[in-house]
């Protein structure tokens, strides 16, 4: 192999694995786009999921497991837990550990009748995943983001962004936003969409998303979830299609 081919072979593993983490870490099941409402003071909440992710150089599926805890009241402890099987094109397939992230939400605006409720939610991203099987980053990250909610009957809506530090090799600091509106059409059954945004990064373009996705409640404690989302970037080949689905148990 021509150590431009290897260079070459080695940017696009890169890529893979930034395309696979740039909007994976940072949702609220089932949309990418999170809300500020954390976990009840010492409940417990849990997401069992499988995430599927392709586009025209790449396909992966990550298994994941998602736990929160009401730490404190209007404090939620967080941690994402992945194993990515991943099939880039014309290259081996690969599969192990993925990154690891770990949360903390806090509350510190409740809603009422004319204000909404508010949190902060930084994140750390782990380099447990292999980035030259495609598996991680390739470097730890941070996120620094504000989440903003607001209820009305049976709809609600959520929002807001933050900021991404990237310790990953040549990869760039980025921002992320999104936005959810949401109904309940049952006391089973929630539908809703999204749009989110991350801005440009060395080694990656911009992209613009939307989302659809629902959540069927079995019971008081047990319900089913599923998303659907497409990225649109400049280049055409970075385009990807994803789908999230998940059984969640809260106690």
């Amino acid at each position: 192999m021509s150590h431009k081919n290897h260079k070459s072979r080695l940017l696009f593993i890169a890529a893979c694995g930034l395309l696979f983490n740039s909007f994976q870490a940072w949702g609220g099941p089932p949309f990418v786009t999170d809300d500020p409402e954390p976990v009840e003071y010492q409940h417990s909440e849990m997401y069992i999921a499988l995430d599927q992710l392709h586009s025209q150089k790449d396909n992966s599926v990550t298994p994941l497991v998602e736990y929160n805890y009401g730490a404190l009241p209007d404090l939620q402890l967080s941690i994402t837990v992945p194993y990515v099987f991943n099939s880039p094109l014309g290259q081996p397939s690969q599969h192990g550990l993925g990154d690891i992230t770990l949360g903390a939400k806090y509350r510190f605006l409740e809603e009422t009748e004319f204000r909404p409720m508010m949190a902060i939610y930084p994140s750390i991203v782990t380099a447990n995943g292999d980035a030259s099987k495609g598996l991680g980053n390739g470097g730890s990250q941070i996120f620094l983001p504000v989440w903003i909610q607001k209820s009305w009957g049976d709809w609600q809506t959520y929002g807001g962004g933050g900021y991404w530090i990237n310790n990953a090799t040549k990869a760039d600091n980025h921002w992320n936003f999104g936005w959810a509106l949401q109904k309940n059409i049952s006391e089973q059954l929630m539908i809703g969409g999204e749009v989110f945004r991350e801005s440009e990064e060395l080694t990656a373009d911009s992209a613009t998303g939307v989302g659809l996705g629902s959540t069927y409640n079995l019971d008081q404690h047990n319900r089913l979830l599923f998303s659907i989302n497409h990225s649109f970037s400049h280049r055409r080949s970075l385009d990807y299609t994803s789908s999230y689905i998940a059984y969640g148990l809260t106690w």
